[in-house]
């Protein structure tokens, strides 16, 4: 009777042993892309889907997986957070910035510079009612914040680890942009919190949201050293009002500006107005562009200007973004649904994201993530003045004297080719500063799309960075 029993128990086990096989291994086929409506021919394999995180809330993140171009096997996953907060990393990630196409009309064109060519690149939509991902409870939209935002993306790797089973022990990257500098160093820090460590080698960001005051009242300094505001408003900003007051006062504290302060937004406005890209100064703008992560940083009633990301002179690739994800043939083919809304927006307009975060600074992560052995990456674009490397470089540097990083490669260029460039320090404890990337806006793929892949790949392979390091005496 007990070896009837014993055999009985085995048995069950290895049904449910083997259901669970059939399940990790059914899950990447009903998610793997045949192709995309209008995409060139490729060899590299796609996949995208929702990924449930919480089966009685009906809470589900989608994500946009692409296989490096070779050697899938032995090159790094990197999963790219765009920030906002609340916009999507699908439409402004993937093919906006660093992904494998871009829309043009009704069909998709090769980015030559798509970062799966050094790595097999994750793009997730987050927090849930972003882009394609959902929660069931739609009355939880009206509180989201970093907390959450965290919590539910490292659920979402832990889920996506079991359905990719085989990139758990994979060299692990995050990164992202701008309020990325919040959503990439608390993912960072819980999956150390937590025993799911994933084998997370590094961090990279870009133009981040790293400490309120210092971040955005650097923007003056910005907008006045390249012309675009007089001394007069400049000095405005600096003896009178500063940024981050009106910043607080109008968004996050919802009050009126004080007259002195409705004074210095008044000539702002007036003298940048709409047709100055304030992701990047120098380029031209798509007037009737649906305005987006710029409004998620700039929730200003007098200061309310407009992002118009770009790839080389296609200025209103957004429009083309947003068209091309809300056609039914490619929601199909990306295995995606529309839950809770009518369309995919760039930028959710149905989330009520706490403001109150990005008083929350971040910069204290960076060094103890350093501290820990993960290699953190930040670098700036020279032309993006929304978070400008003014601030980031004070910051970084302030970190370094605080924490004891000392620096190991000095100030100098870096070169790809003969013409990319960029500068930057290495710092002691896997610490990279690159402040700036030149001729580059916050969207990186504007200009000098090699360099960057290149710094990339440099980073992750740490190959110039080990190479050019000493000690300072």
């Amino acid at each position: 009777m007990m070896r009837i029993e014993s055999w009985i128990i085995i048995t069950t086990i290895c049904a449910t042993l083997f259901q669970s096989f059939l399940t990790a291994k059914s899950v990447p086929e009903a998610h793997k892309i045949i192709n995309l409506p209008g995409q060139p021919h490729v060899s590299f394999h796609q996949y995208a889907g929702h990924v449930t995180i919480d089966e009685k809330q009906q809470k589900a993140l989608f994500y946009y997986f692409v296989e490096a171009e070779t050697k899938v096997a032995s090159k790094p996953l990197v999963l790219w957070l765009t920030g906002g907060p609340g916009c999507s990393s699908i439409g402004s990630g993937a093919l906006m910035e660093n992904g494998p196409f871009r829309p043009s009309g009704d069909i998709l064109i090769r980015n030559e510079y798509s970062w799966n060519k050094e790595a097999n690149m994750l793009y997730l939509e987050s927090p849930a009612g972003v882009g394609f991902s959902y929660h069931a409870n739609k009355s939880s939209y009206n509180s989201v914040n970093d907390e959450i935002t965290a919590r539910d993306n490292l659920a979402f790797l832990k889920s996506w680890f079991t359905i990719f089973p085989e990139y758990k022990k994979r060299d692990f990257f995050i990164t992202g942009g701008s309020y990325a500098g919040h959503y990439v160093p608390q993912l960072a820090q819980l999956i150390l919190q937590s025993n799911m460590r994933f084998n997370l080698k590094g961090i990279a960001i870009g133009n981040p949201l790293l400490e309120f005051n210092t971040d955005f009242n650097s923007r003056a300094e910005y907008w006045w050293s390249h012309g675009l505001i007089s001394d007069s408003t400049y000095e405005g900003f600096t003896s009178l009002c500063n940024f981050s007051q009106i910043f607080r006062s109008q968004s996050i504290q919802n009050v009126p500006l004080s007259p002195v302060c409705s004074k210095v937004a008044t000539e702002y406005s007036r003298e940048v107005t709409k047709f100055i890209d304030i992701y990047d100064v120098t380029l031209d703008v798509c007037l009737p562009s649906i305005v987006s992560q710029s409004k998620m940083l700039n929730k200003l009633v007098n200061l309310e200007l407009t992002l118009h990301d770009k790839w080389n002179i296609d200025v209103c690739e957004e429009e083309e973004i947003t068209k091309y994800l809300n056609r039914k043939d490619v929601q199909v083919a990306l295995n995606a649904k529309l839950i809770g809304v009518s369309r995919w927006n760039m930028c959710s307009d149905v989330i009520n994201y706490e403001l109150q975060n990005l008083e929350v600074p971040t910069i204290h992560l960076l060094g103890m993530l350093a501290k820990s052995g993960i290699r953190v990456l930040v670098y700036s674009g020279d032309q993006d003045s929304v978070i400008p490397l003014i601030g980031t470089r004070k910051l970084v540097y302030e970190l370094a004297r605080e924490v004891g990083l000392k620096i190991t490669v000095p100030y100098r260029p870096w070169f790809e080719g003969k013409t990319d460039s960029w500068f930057g320090h290495k710092f002691t404890e896997t610490f990279y500063l690159l402040p700036p990337l030149e001729e580059l806006g916050m969207e990186f793929h504007l200009h000098s799309q090699r360099g960057h892949l290149s710094c990339l790949r440099d980073f992750y392979q740490e190959s110039r960075y080990q190479k050019h390091s000493f000690e300072l005496s």
